[in-house]
């Protein structure tokens, strides 16, 4: 079953801690607060995901997280070095190749070019998409263009890796082989994963922990641990009985 998860005794070991971290919106007529005393940690080697309404900050929250941009109050404790992103809308240059994609965080840090092309095209490899090198995103389906963006972020070997609704513009046939990737990549190399995601089932399927938010503003109502056993049968009566207790759950703040 889904259980409530208490993160005050959580702290140590973990990659992120976040603590009474607010933030608002200020224009010339008003401020808004778009997030309040948002309290959680995150274990380090963990996958966890944030699902809610629209509304509730899930990708303002990301952003800061990253120090894209700032809160107002509360604190944060970041214990990654290498933090990387998937975008939901891919986030890819077009005037670049998907191996110059790929390798442009390396390119960023001063890694030299045959170092670079050559952990690119490991990352290609590992995504499935060696044979698409050359290819630019135009010429990429929208499955294509989010296992590069994946490559992208694995290529300079992240400590935490965020994901903004990554499954969202995908077909479900595409969805699903991107997901067994991503659990395969989470299980070789141990990274802690973030997942912003509105589809339920998925955060059953990947998660340890979900944590669920409200608005107005952006809060948590709940943190919840998931405790089937892993690889998770989607088919399994457990599994539905968990992702409808949490749709129940979801549906209280929504």
């Amino acid at each position: 079953m889904l259980n409530d998860t208490n993160h005050s005794n959580t702290s140590s070991g973990a990659l992120l801690v976040l603590s009474r971290v607010s933030a608002r919106f200020v224009d010339d007529k008003k401020s808004v607060y778009v997030l309040k005393d948002i309290t959680f940690s995150v274990p380090a080697g963990a996958f966890v995901s944030i699902i809610g309404p629209s509304g509730a900050g899930k990708s303002t929250l990301m952003r800061i997280i990253l120090g894209f941009m700032p809160h107002e109050s509360g604190t944060i404790v970041r214990n990654f070095k290498r933090p990387a992103m998937v975008f939901q809308n891919y986030a890819l240059f077009p005037w670049l190749s998907a191996i110059d994609n790929v390798a442009f965080g390396l390119k960023m840090a001063g890694v030299p070019k045959a170092e670079r092309e050559h952990l690119a095209r490991e990352k290609l490899k590992e995504v499935g998409l060696a044979h698409l090198e050359n290819h630019y995103p135009a010429a990429l389906s929208g499955g294509q263009r989010q296992r590069v963006g994946l490559a992208r972020a694995l290529a300079i070997s992240p400590d935490l890796l965020i994901m903004d609704e990554p499954f969202s513009n995908l077909d479900t046939i595409t969805s699903e082989a991107l997901k067994q990737d991503l659990l395969e990549i989470w299980r070789q190399y141990g990274i802690t994963i973030l997942m912003v995601n509105h589809l339920i089932p998925d955060a059953i399927e990947l998660s340890d922990e979900i944590i669920v938010m409200g608005t107005h503003p952006g809060h948590i109502e709940k943190t919840l641990t998931v405790d089937l056993p892993r690889p998770r049968d989607t088919r399994d009566a457990r599994f539905f009985k968990q992702v409808d207790a949490l749709i129940e759950v979801v549906r209280t703040v929504s």
